[in-house]
This record gives C-alpha cells, sequence and structure tokens, in this order.
C-alpha cells in the first residue's frame, strides 16, 4: 500500500511482522466503533465500508477492494465513532493495530507526514464523491459510475462488484429506479446487461449521458 511503499526492505519486513492476517465470512465485521483502532488492509474479497445515520440507517461510503484499506485515520489517534466495514463475500484482509504503529512511529516519525499526506488524498477523493452526488440526474450518475468502471478495468465488458441496491444507495436513488434506468441505456443501445456484467456498447452516448 502507498504508506509503506517508500521503506527499504528491512522496515517493510518489520511492518509485516507487525501485520496479522484474517480471513472473514460474509456479513462479517471487521470495523466498528467498539472495537481497538487499527488499519485494515482488503487483500482478497470487498468491504462495505459505511455508517449509521442518527435512526440507524446505513449509509453507503464505498466499497473497499483489493489493494484499498480503511482507518488510516485511526493511526493517527482519531476515533472512529460511527464507520463500519463489513464482509460482502469471504475476504482476507490484513490488519494493523494502533498500538503497534504507534511504537512504530517513535522509531520512524516520517511516517505520521506521509500518513497525513494519503489521507488529503483520500479528503479530496471524497470531495469529488459529494460533488457526484450532486448532478441532478440519476441517469447522470449511473453513466459516470458506469464510465468509472470502464475506465479501470480497461474492458468494455466491466463487473459491477456490488449489489443492485448497495449501487443504488451509492449513486443516490432506488433500487426501483436504477433497474429502470438500466433499461433505459439498454433500450438505447448504449449498453446490454446481463446480471451484474454490463457489456458498453457505445462509450461516446454514455459519455453525452
Amino acid at each position: 500500500m502507498p504508506l509503506f511503499d517508500e521503506l527499504d526492505h528491512d522496515n517493510q519486513q518489520q511492518i509485516n511482522d507487525l501485520v496479522s492476517h484474517r480471513v472473514l465470512n460474509k456479513g462479517e465485521l471487521i470495523i466498528n466503533p467498539s472495537e481497538e483502532a487499527q488499519l485494515v488492509i482488503v487483500a482478497r474479497g470487498n468491504l462495505k465500508i459505511y455508517q449509521l445515520s442518527s435512526n440507524g440507517h446505513e449509509q453507503l461510503m464505498r466499497i473497499a477492494e483489493p489493494g484499498d484499506y480503511e482507518g488510516e485515520n485511526s493511526l493517527l489517534g482519531a476515533q472512529n465513532d460511527s464507520v463500519y466495514g463489513e464482509a460482502l463475500q469471504k475476504t482476507e484482509v490484513c490488519i494493523l493495530r494502533y498500538s503497534d504503529f504507534h511504537e512504530l512511529l517513535k522509531q520512524r516519525p516520517e511516517l505520521a507526514l506521509k500518513l497525513l499526506s494519503i489521507n488529503a488524498e483520500k479528503m479530496k477523493q471524497m470531495e469529488q464523491q459529494s460533488k457526484f452526488l450532486m448532478m441532478e440526474k440519476v441517469e447522470e450518475r449511473l453513466a459516470n459510475y458506469l464510465l468509472t468502471l470502464n475506465k479501470v478495468a480497461k474492458n468494455d465488458s466491466v463487473v459491477i462488484p456490488i449489489k443492485l441496491k448497495d449501487l443504488a444507495t451509492f449513486i443516490g436513488t432506488t433500487p426501483e429506479t436504477l433497474s429502470r434506468k438500466l433499461k433505459l441505456l439498454e433500450q438505447k443501445k448504449i449498453i446490454k446487461k446481463n446480471h451484474k456484467q454490463i457489456r458498453i456498447l457505445d462509450v461516446d452516448a454514455l459519455e453525452d449521458v
């Protein structure tokens, strides 16, 4: 992960010795406010990162895929009041506890500066997500999401990595509206849908949306 990629081999090994590994079953929580502060790195599978509103409803923040991580704020001493991480399938994670990392920072204080830099970049991404949700039309947000998958996969055939009801929450709509918008894109021959697999037939048309 970016936080440790500039360290020499010996120091990377030192961190590796502090990391524990855990395999989660679908629906199992690995991040919640009652747990000790920790950095969770996804090795395989997917984590649903969400927070609970005052009325107890889930608010999806993002899906952490292999190579993603959550909890860097905790490593800086911030308290987790409302964020949860739940396995969407059988998922393997690497865990670095705050107490272990704090001892390491005494030896490598430059890691704290790099962590702050990475956190600033993540905040920028969260701001972009806020702008994304401000798009007036659902079809604009859906098209933007599909184009992002297309860009990451570098392939016109993409797979939606989350349940459609979670995607609906992510783009700020209902599952019923999401289903209608996907069908509309199919009718216009912009995409071809097969369950969660989407083949983008006309990238230019999707960008126009």
